[in-house]
């Protein structure tokens, strides 16, 4: 090889080939740490919906204000002014005056779509209400949840019937 070959050799191509392989490199572990990212929002945000949900739905009678109120803590945005609205106006009251309980059960949930601040879940969900002395009724429904991470919890921002 002659000498003028060499030098364009080790100055030009070389380090072509390093910046490449560099670049490439630098792309899959980009692309290996959104993937992993979007795993673990996945989970999380299963996970969190499954039981937020559960408290959404659940509660007894003579504790409604305090069992509601503490589903609350799992709310963000106009869900949480909406829920607290709902609650406050119509379902406490309710729950006290006619004895009412309800329980609520996660039949199953899957990821719709994750991202590392944002999920949408859906939950199949069985609500099993009791007022007063009366047989319990069952509802069985499918919901959206929609879900932001605050913070280092995922919280429920919307929580649409499908």
């Amino acid at each position: 090889m002659n000498p003028r070959m060499t030098r364009l050799l080790a100055a030009v191509v070389l380090p072509a080939v390093a910046l490449i392989l560099g670049a490439t490199a630098g792309y899959l572990k980009w692309e290996d740490s959104s993937r992993r990212d979007a795993d673990r929002a996945r989970i999380e945000s299963v996970s969190a919906a499954r039981d937020s949900t559960v408290a959404l739905l659940s509660y007894r009678a003579a504790t409604a204000d305090k069992d509601l109120g503490a589903a609350r803590d799992r709310l963000t945005g106009a869900f949480l002014d909406a829920y607290t609205q709902l609650i406050n106006g119509v379902v406490i009251p309710e729950a006290k005056k006619e004895n009412m309980s309800a329980s609520g059960e996660v039949l199953g949930a899957a990821s719709v779509s994750a991202e590392p601040d944002h999920a949408v879940v859906l939950v199949m969900v069985n609500q099993t209400t009791t007022v007063a002395a009366q047989k319990p009724t069952a509802t069985a429904s499918s919901v959206r949840v929609t879900l932001d991470k605050v913070g280092d919890r995922w919280l429920i921002s919307g929580f649409d019937p499908v």
